[in-house]
């Protein structure tokens, strides 16, 4: 199944609050790079359109988890943070967070290309790719404190920031994290860059 087709399927699992979630949707998609980003730009799925393959990747995981360890947390807030969790990575409307590389001097003189596809948009006010996610998405959408958390939290212990919150995670915080990591270590393994 197409990227795009398995990305609308989640979207219409969003019900409860179908209205908001299709304007948040429709500025994400139109207003900022999510679309076309790359999920990171030395990691996994560092290309065009990894940042929805990583986040699609990640909601279809968190779905087969909700299915067997929570099935009282709704599908609709797992495809919502799902989708979401990474938003920040898309940058802001106009400034994305990941630009094209282009090669440095030395490449040039050597006809090598850039060391690495992308690099940071360095004009971006400085947020942690969580703290954007929720900038972006909470003031255009009424997330629940839960969704919130789940996606400031979604790195998990990865973070040092991110130790406040360590035993107080909710349920879908932890199945975020989990299917978060499972999608990058395991099902997107083969594109991390070396």
């Amino acid at each position: 199944m197409e990227l795009t087709e398995r990305y609308e399927i989640l979207k219409g699992k969003v019900v409860d609050r179908q209205a908001e979630f299709a304007e948040l949707m429709a500025f994400v998609e139109n207003e900022t790079a999510y679309m076309t980003t790359p999920a990171s730009i030395k990691y996994h799925l560092c290309r065009e359109q990894g940042l929805l393959e990583h986040s699609v990747n990640v909601a279809e995981t968190m779905l087969k988890l909700r299915e067997v360890l929570a099935p009282e947390i709704s599908e609709e807030s797992c495809v919502i943070v799902a989708l979401m969790h990474d938003l920040g990575k898309a940058g802001v409307p106009g400034e994305p967070q990941y630009l094209p590389n282009e090669p440095n001097e030395k490449q040039k003189a050597a006809g090598y290309p850039a060391s690495t596809a992308y690099r940071f948009n360095k004009n971006l006010t400085y947020l942690s790719v969580p703290v954007r996610s929720l900038y972006l998405c909470g003031s255009r959408f009424p997330l629940t404190q839960e969704e919130a958390q789940a996606i400031v939290y979604h790195d998990g212990q990865y973070v040092d920031d991110n130790h406040s919150v360590a035993t107080r995670e909710e349920p879908l915080t932890l199945l975020l994290q989990y299917a978060d990591n499972w999608s990058g270590f395991v099902i997107e393994k083969e594109d991390i860059v070396k």
